[in-house]
């Protein structure tokens, strides 16, 4: 009697990313943790031997040269700049391409489309030969679990700060949410999750300390940060110190007000602080510093010219009495 072997059945690796990709809402009755499993295994093992086996049966072939023009291709497909790749990342010569596209597959399963792919891994090529498992899922998991994004966001904060991906979570991105959490930062949305990528000792302290230099209290520099969270991320340099400069020496501000209007340092000098300055001065109005920042270029004109209008006139207006008054 002749018995026949059942045909075998191959799994393509497109057909993979329907149950690669986890659940958007895990459930928390189960082991509040990303890594889920199924009927007891890891979804992460096979995932690693289902994309080999993809990639086997696609290139049946062992020649070293065709396997690396393939590579090169796949990552120029990607959008990278093969070159810059391969010059900051040497190990990308001898990778695998089935490693490349399990970091693909891991992207993609938390929502990462394709395009921005590209940019993410052009701006940190050594993603490109990392391990997943223990490189980026960890990294997904803190995000999920301790900072509390929400799934959906966490590919917003990811593509927003592409380097949160290549942060240690015990060495960099812990300690700084411990410090974050200290100051009173009760919830880090993906807005704020760019914050966690920067240095507590080397960055975050050092902003705060020159704030306090300017006369503040600590108190009051923390109430700063909380409401206008941009202040962490500004350069001292470049930003805090011209700012501060030219607020005092040419604008005759008090540094108080820059307590009740933070968003000051994250307005453009050049573009828009002296200009609209110099404006008023010329025609010898003056604004509340608020007013005078965050309304458009189109309704700060119109201000302008009214009031213009007004002192001809010899008609000062009601509304605009409110207004053009010296600063807060």
């Amino acid at each position: 009697m002749i018995i026949e072997a059942p045909p075998q059945i191959l799994i393509s690796h497109s057909s993979l990313n329907s149950f690669r990709k986890p659940f958007q809402n895990p459930n928390p009755n189960f082991r509040k943790h990303f890594f889920l499993s199924l009927n007891g295994s890891s979804l992460l093992t096979p995932l690693t031997q289902f994309s080999r086996q993809a990639n086997t049966f696609a290139l049946p072939t062992s020649d070293p040269g065709l396997l690396f023009r393939e590579k090169i291709l796949y990552i120029e497909n990607l959008k990278i700049n093969a070159r810059k790749a391969l010059q900051q990342n040497p190990n990308l010569r001898s990778t695998p391409l089935s490693s490349l596209k399990s970091v693909e597959d891991c992207l993609c399963s938390m929502g990462i489309e394709r395009s921005a792919l590209g940019r993410i891994l052009d701006m940190h090529p050594q993603l490109l030969t990392c391990d997943p498992h223990y490189d980026i899922y960890p990294i997904f998991d803190f995000l999920l679990n301790e900072v509390e994004i929400p799934f959906p966001d966490i590919r917003r904060s990811v593509i927003r700060c592409p380097r949160l991906l290549v942060c240690s979570v015990n060495g960099q991105l812990r300690p700084t949410l411990c410090f974050l959490r200290n100051l009173g930062f009760v919830s880090i949305n993906f807005q704020k999750a760019l914050l966690l990528v920067s240095s507590v000792e080397g960055t975050l302290l050092p902003k705060i300390k020159y704030l306090q230099s300017l006369g503040l209290s600590y108190e009051e520099v923390v109430n700063m940060v909380l409401r206008s969270p941009g202040l962490l991320t500004f350069s001292i340099r470049n930003n805090f110190m011209p700012k501060v400069e030219y607020f005092v020496k040419e604008m005759r501000g008090d540094i108080f007000q820059l307590k009740r209007f933070p968003q000051y340092f994250s307005f453009s000098l050049e573009g828009r602080i002296k200009p609209r300055h110099r404006l008023l001065v010329e025609h010898g109005f003056s604004l509340p510093l608020s007013e005078m920042l965050k309304v458009s270029d189109g309704e700060f004109n119109s201000w302008l010219i009214e009031m213009q209008l007004r002192s001809v006139n010899g008609r000062p207006s009601e509304k605009l009495g409110q207004k053009a008054s010296f600063f807060l």
